[in-house]
């Protein structure tokens, strides 16, 4: 990002910058979480999301980072800023924006809506099996959109929310991109991971519960409530897509400086879940 285009001071040499934000607050649309929207801005070409349950920005930052060491590519960078809006200071995140000029994202809400009169939530409600639930989102998407190799886009997501815990990938939180210009649909980077890694400290896991206890509690969607049985369906069905390039212990050391601008108890909570994610899912590293 060129830092010429965009109006910020910094906090001391390796701190977060602080952006002076003079565009109002606006809505994303589909960069909402379920349980409320984020506040945003857009300016100069970059989006703002600020931290609203806990260390949302933290853990957008470490998802990006240790996916660029990964077999993933097609994914939206996150770095951790401060928001200066009016008299208030805001902790956050920043990234680019990934539309074109003429493009829209339609999520898979949407999407199903439009199509088929139903909305893709309920029409899942209506299917049993996981496996098939997660057949009927690929078929309807490729014949929507022509799209190719939608099922192991999917299989990437859902890896990724298994490993990093992401309990809001809600059908409005999938999306692709539709170019109203020349008609034609591609895929949408992977975006919003704010509510990975345990990260709503204010209302679901509070900073003082270890990772057993945040385990015991999360729930997974959109196929199901369980992170594993959606991980071991959509394997099944398209293989393993997710795979880390370096050791959990060389991704760590990627992530150094973003302990300067966090508690100590949210980075230390984010460690451990690192750790045990990793330990439970070996087969993504190498070892």
């Amino acid at each position: 990002m060129d830092s010429s285009v965009l109006l910020y001071k910094k906090n001391g040499e390796n701190g977060m910058q602080t952006v002076i934000m003079e565009q109002e607050l606006t809505s994303f649309g589909v960069g909402y979480t379920s349980k409320g929207n984020q506040m945003k801005w857009c300016q100069n070409e970059a989006w703002y999301k600020a931290d609203g349950f806990g260390y949302e920005s933290l853990a957008e930052s470490v998802v990006s980072r240790l996916l660029r060491c990964s077999t993933i590519g097609n994914f939206v960078s996150y770095e951790p800023v401060r928001i200066q809006y009016g008299e208030k200071e805001y902790r956050g995140c920043r990234s680019l924006n990934f539309k074109k000029e003429q493009e829209e994202i339609i999520t898979l809400e949407r999407l199903s809506r439009q199509y088929t009169g139903f909305g893709l939530a309920k029409e899942l409600g209506r299917i049993a099996d996981v496996k098939q639930r997660i057949q009927y989102t690929v078929e309807l998407v490729e014949t929507i959109t022509g799209l190719e190799n939608f099922g192991q886009y999917l299989c990437q997501m859902i890896e990724m929310d298994a490993f990093f815990l992401n309990e809001d990938r809600h059908t409005n939180n999938m999306a692709v991109l539709y170019d109203v210009g020349n008609g034609e649909y591609r895929l949408c980077p992977f975006f919003d991971m704010g509510l990975s890694l345990f990260a709503d400290t204010k209302e679901a896991y509070p900073i003082n519960q270890d990772y057993e206890m945040c385990r015991k509690k999360i729930v997974a969607k959109p196929f199901c409530r369980d992170f594993d049985e959606q991980l071991d369906a959509v394997n099944e069905l398209y293989g393993y897509q997710l795979h880390f390039h370096r050791t959990l212990g060389e991704l760590l050391q990627e992530l150094n400086d973003l302990q300067e601008d966090y508690d100590a108890e949210e980075w230390k909570r984010v460690e451990e879940t690192l750790r045990n994610q990793a330990r439970k899912y070996q087969y993504m590293f190498n070892i």
